[in-house]
């Protein structure tokens, strides 16, 4: 996989929503090389992208940027945010929220470590925010990490982006007049993906488990494999109904189906890939038969290369 361009693919994730992100090139190849960006670059391409809001529900909007995409919940209790960008993302975060509704800052939930969503923590945090997520993402952001595929050592996060309230399983919040449901994925993009479910509002945001509209990036160096994004999928699928708004970590506000669809292209994927590993084929030689080829019309116009998603695959099975 190419170490320069998934990096490059951070900057991209948000591509439906982002112009500057949209300007980023496209995986060509497994080999590909080209100029690297730093954590820093990725940081300023986040400081000149604007933050779109969507009204999901009363009180509920989505918010998309640079990085993941977020979602906020306003009301009495004060705003429940759902991730935090990129750092230098934060002021626009904030005036985002204010042109909303100028209530008081109140909780940020991660849905997992990744920098793209929880590197804006500390600056939240000072704004008043309380942080809160899977405990294997404080365990992350409060220790070194690496991501191989990105050729990344990340070093650990501020003690001030540390989540502060943690959960194992599962946790049901009461907030500004709604039940909301935090649950653990078994580990899938990462080990520590949850989703959160807005109950009256019927939103489910599930994080970096979908990628709505292309290949996904499954992070092996933090245990992530696709037969566990195909089981979140599953479980994600389970919750939402027909009319459930569903938030991807990455592309557009979704649907059920179009989550049933990316499940079941995975699915797909995932048999073909174990199908080849199975009768002897080496990872090089699975990827030069192209088992991907009837989904790459539509899922391979996103960031990540059908090669370089065949071989995430045969590793992870």
């Amino acid at each position: 996989m190419p170490q320069d361009m998934n990096r490059r693919g951070f900057l991209r994730m948000g591509a439906a929503v982002s112009a500057a992100t949209l300007l980023a090139p496209r995986w060509i190849s497994a080999q590909a090389a080209a100029p690297r960006p730093s954590l820093d670059a990725m940081r300023e391409g986040a400081l000149k992208t604007p933050i779109k809001t969507t009204k999901l529900y009363d009180n509920v909007f989505l918010l998309q940027g640079a990085g993941g995409n977020m979602a906020a919940q306003f009301g009495d209790d004060g705003v429940n945010l759902i991730d935090s960008s990129f750092s230098t993302a934060a002021p626009a975060i904030l005036d985002a929220i204010n042109t909303i509704d100028k209530e008081a800052a109140g909780t940020l939930i991660n849905t997992h470590w990744h920098f793209d969503h929880t590197d804006g923590n500390e600056r939240l945090n000072s704004a008043g925010f309380s942080i809160m997520a899977h405990q294997k993402t404080r365990e992350r952001l409060s220790t070194p990490q690496t991501i191989k595929a990105f050729g990344l050592s990340i070093p650990a996060a501020a003690r001030a982006a540390w989540p502060t309230l943690t959960f194992d399983s599962s946790l049901q919040l009461w907030l500004n007049d709604d039940s909301i449901d935090l649950v653990h994925f078994d580990a899938a993009h990462t080990d520590t993906d949850i989703y959160i479910h807005f109950h009256n509002a019927d939103v489910l945001h599930v994080g970096d488990t979908w990628f709505n509209g292309f290949y996904p990036f499954i992070d092996e160096s933090s245990g992530g494999n696709i037969g566990g994004m195909i089981k979140a999928n599953e479980k994600a699928l389970a919750v939402a109904g027909a009319s459930t708004k569903i938030i991807p970590g990455h592309g557009p506000l979704g649907t059920k189906a179009e989550l049933q669809s990316f499940h079941d292209m995975l699915t797909g994927v995932r048999d073909k890939v174990a199908a080849l590993k199975s009768a002897g084929a080496s990872e090089q030689e699975a990827i030069a038969k192209k088992p991907t080829a009837q989904w790459d019309a539509v899922w391979a116009k996103g960031t990540l290369a059908p090669d370089v998603f065949t071989g995430i695959v045969y590793r992870t099975i």
